[in-house]
């Protein structure tokens, strides 16, 4: 179920922009990042913390945050897509949102 954050952040980026869409879940164990088309329906490239080239001794989630970041940023840029619109999602942009947003903005990705 899609609560009422998630409806509105995703509206108004849909309303203002046509860029692809970086959007970011987060859970107790793990972050996940999606690069995601809207208008087929794919997603494009995608980083989280379960895959198996990510050090699974970094018990610092704030380190593994800027991990998927700068993973999330090059894989996307691998593809030729250099400008998404952030999708924060149900979260507030702070900690561990921020810190991947911000990984992402300094590998090149362009928010």
């Amino acid at each position: 179920m899609i609560d009422k954050r998630t409806k509105r952040v995703r509206y108004k980026l849909k309303k203002i922009s046509n860029r692809k869409r970086l959007t970011v879940f987060r859970s107790n164990k793990h972050l996940y990042a999606q690069v995601i088309d809207d208008s087929v329906g794919k997603t494009l490239a995608s980083a989280s913390s379960k895959e198996k080239n990510i050090d699974i001794d970094i018990k610092d989630r704030k380190s593994l945050a800027e991990i998927i970041g700068k993973n999330i940023a090059k894989r996307s840029i691998e593809k030729g897509i250099k400008e998404v619109a952030f999708d924060k999602g149900k979260y507030k942009y702070h900690g561990l949102i921020k810190i991947l947003a911000d990984s992402a903005r300094t590998e090149g990705l362009i928010f």
